[in-house]
């Protein structure tokens, strides 16, 4: 899921947009669903009906936890295309003092990710599920979530970039957060940023075709083919420009692509070019890719040489 951020921090600038209830809280404690503590968190800036008074004399106090070994869909590039949503997970790791009960009804954690500078006013990423954790010592506990980004709701081509991960612990133990007049001073904040990032992209198709086939040795061949990518504002493939795409050759019997030679594609993302036939093979093109998208092979196209 995908949101601007319009949330500020409370104060020690905790920037997520969302908290995620444990699953623990079904068995008692206060009764906090994701849109009430982000009310609670808006609060802490003056920004919802809670009253609780901002400034110094009511800051978190430092939680003793803090994230490692984050990672996020296994450290690859999250690649997404125009129709379907994607799912990828985050891993992380919290270590934690010994008082610090990450099971509690009371305590709160999340990771999501964000695109810019700030997390409290950029584009943020998040899950409506809570983390799975499984506590591996008495202060260490190793988590992940689910993040579903779905092009038809979630993104823009701006959103073709780099995103950091984000990540915070808040409990609660101490005052019910759903008071009308919350004392910061009681509630303890462990939030650190840049835990991790990742590139989101877009989805890349490459497309080839060598003729004729057969062809006399000697003679030329023509390749042509296509390089498109995902949009975002529109939900359709166009096509990508001025991109170097290597023309490759596999001869008949070999395992191994070579390269021919570089074609830049037009303004419409189309490629051609022509080769004197030689012997039997495969032509395909190949794009290495760039920041905002993923490399891809087209398909091989035989060709028969007489």
């Amino acid at each position: 899921m995908r949101i601007r951020a319009t949330v500020a921090a409370v104060p020690g600038a905790l920037a997520l947009s969302a908290l995620v209830v444990p699953a623990a809280q079904a068995d008692g404690g206060h009764s906090l669903g994701r849109a009430d503590v982000l009310k609670a968190i808006a609060a802490a800036d003056g920004r919802s009906a809670y009253t609780g008074s901002i400034g110094e004399d009511s800051e978190p106090y430092p939680l003793d936890a803090s994230f490692s070994n984050a990672k996020i869909n296994g450290g690859k590039p999250v690649v997404v295309g125009t129709q379907i949503a994607v799912k990828f997970k985050v891993t992380f790791t919290i270590t934690h003092g010994a008082d610090v009960d990450l099971t509690s009804p009371d305590t709160f954690m999340d990771v999501e990710l964000y695109r810019g500078t700030d997390p409290a006013t950029d584009y943020t990423l998040f899950s409506e599920d809570e983390p799975s954790c499984t506590a591996t010592s008495a202060t260490k506990t190793d988590c992940s979530i689910m993040i579903v980004v779905d092009p038809r709701y979630d993104l823009l081509n701006a959103d073709a970039a780099t995103w950091k991960a984000y990540g915070a612990v808040i409990d609660f133990s101490k005052i019910d957060p759903n008071t009308t007049d919350i004392d910061w001073s009681k509630v303890g904040l462990a939030k650190q940023d840049d835990i991790a990032s990742t590139k989101l992209q877009r989805y890349s198709k490459l497309t080839v075709n060598a003729a004729p086939e057969p062809v006399k040795k000697g003679k030329t061949i023509t390749v042509t083919g296509a390089l498109t990518r995902a949009s975002w504002d529109d939900l359709q493939y166009h096509g990508y420009t001025k991109q170097p795409v290597k023309l490759q050759f596999r001869k008949k019997g070999s395992s191994t692509y070579t390269t021919v030679k570089t074609v830049t594609s037009s303004s419409t993302g189309s490629l051609k070019t022509t080769v004197t036939a030689a012997s039997d093979g495969y032509w395909r093109y190949s794009f290495a890719g760039t920041s905002t998208t993923p490399a891809v092979n087209a398909a091989g196209d035989y060709v028969d040489v007489q």
